[in-house]
């Protein structure tokens, strides 16, 4: 403390104020001065921390907006109706299984898609008097620019029945389809898709042929190099079934973040655990809880029916809520979402509807329980045409002779007037349908 300093304090002094109080005072002004700079520097120090936590909330928004403009803008690059594709490569990947290369003929680019939606064809069958309608799930990634891909399983009969034919579609794609032909194709479609825009953690599980949505979804991930962290389950018998086997195992050893569990429910002499596959058994809950550090994930499913089922009734008793639950929604062998419960009034109304299959000539009360028209006209015996059962391939329209339908959701694809999509309405009053 300088000399004028000491003298000022004397002189305080002398006003009332002894020497010692005037430093006692010094010191706490100085104190209070010390404190008011460390909150400054403390309020500085959060708004730096607030503005950068600002800046990278603008920047994912900015960066969530370019994808949705990106992805607004690749829709419109899309074709009505059907586009013909060349077959430029027609790869064997496993046992029964296929995968296709599609160009399109017109050598016009492709749109991209949205991972984990699918193709439909319409294919000429020998011996059919009419184009028979299939869907397949895109299996590479929408940044791949030059081709479309479908892996494609041959469907053949169960072994107790041996007498029933093998899958009409999935036998041509097999048995006759070659390089260098080519195929009718409707622009990829679909509502069971990953949402590039969110960074969210999600698991992948696939059983079987399943894998090619689940597949696309993960290569998305990879090429697009985000670092969104992804387990990803995969179940079959052995290593003879192990489709895309070379291109799974490449994915995960090229990104940390991809987390790739495979399982052999029956292995083979040859199989090596913890080269071939990771775990023996099939995927199931128990093995979501063993591998996860959560339950707090999003979570996509395709498989054959008895492994939705298994893994949608798992994730709902594990407290999985319902919307952080997706599942391919077409073809015979999935689960059905939940729909509300009709209202005592409604199932009073819908027990007294009449349908009527004219051609079939056959008049049936409807069942309230029943799910849509399609599933009740087969159940009846009655024969319509289906493909995606989702609303989307248009296969099953049928025409309606009289009556009306409500939609259970609204169809990707708009039926002609006087007519319906069986597969995603219920009648709404006596329905006379041309089937």
């Amino acid at each position: 403390m300088n000399a004028t300093l000491i003298d000022s304090l004397r002189n305080a002094s002398a006003g009332g104020l002894s020497f010692t109080a005037g430093v006692a005072l010094l010191a706490g002004l100085m104190a209070w001065l010390a404190v008011e700079i460390f909150r400054a520097l403390l309020r500085a120090n959060a708004e730096r921390v607030q503005n950068r936590v600002t800046l990278a909330k603008l920047r994912a928004q900015l960066h969530e907006m370019k994808l949705r403009c990106r992805e607004a803008e690749q829709a419109q690059t899309g074709w009505n109706g059907l586009r013909k594709f060349a077959v430029v490569k027609k790869i064997c990947e496993c046992e029964d299984v296929n995968a296709f290369y599609l160009k399109p003929h017109d050598g016009r680019p492709l749109p991209q898609f949205k991972p984990g939606q699918y193709l439909t064809f319409q294919l000429d069958l020998p011996g059919r008097d009419k184009p028979l309608i299939r869907c397949y799930s895109l299996s590479d990634s929408p940044h791949q620019k030059d081709y479309y891909r479908v892996t494609i399983k041959k469907e053949k009969a169960p072994p107790d029945k041996p007498e029933l034919p093998h899958g009409a579609g999935s036998s041509f794609f097999t048995d006759m389809v070659k390089e260098g032909d080519i195929l009718n194709v409707k622009a990829p479609t679909g509502h069971f898709f990953l949402d590039m825009a969110k960074t969210n953690p999600i698991v992948l599980l696939a059983g079987g042929v399943g894998i090619t949505p689940m597949l696309s979804m993960a290569n998305a991930i990879a090429a697009s190099g985000s670092k969104r962290e992804v387990f990803f389950f995969f179940g079959v018998r052995n290593v003879r079934e192990h489709i895309h086997k070379a291109e799974l195992e490449k994915l995960a050893a090229e990104n940390d973040n991809i987390h790739l569990q495979v399982a052999y429910s029956k292995p083979g002499e040859k199989d090596v655990k913890g080269k071939d596959f990771q775990h023996e058994g099939r995927v199931g809950i128990e093995l979501l809880k063993e591998i996860l550090p959560s339950n707090n994930f999003e979570y996509y499913l395709c498989g054959s029916g008895a492994f939705m089922k298994s893994l949608t009734d798992g994730l709902e008793a594990w407290g999985v809520p319902d919307s952080a639950v997706h599942f391919e929604a077409f073809g015979p062998a999935t689960v059905k979402k939940k729909t509300a419960a009709p209202t005592p009034e409604e199932t009073t109304h819908l027990a007294k509807i009449n349908v009527t299959f004219a051609r079939s000539n056959k008049t049936v009360r409807w069942e309230p329980s029943a799910e849509n028209l399609l599933e009740f006209a087969q159940a009846q015996g009655v024969k319509i045409d289906s493909g995606c059962c989702a609303g989307s391939c248009g296969s099953c329209v049928v025409a309606i002779k009289s009556g009306e339908v409500n939609y259970l959701k609204k169809p990707d694809t708009t039926p002609d007037a006087g007519t319906c999509l069986a597969c995603v309405c219920r009648p709404k009053n006596d329905l006379v349908l041309d089937a």
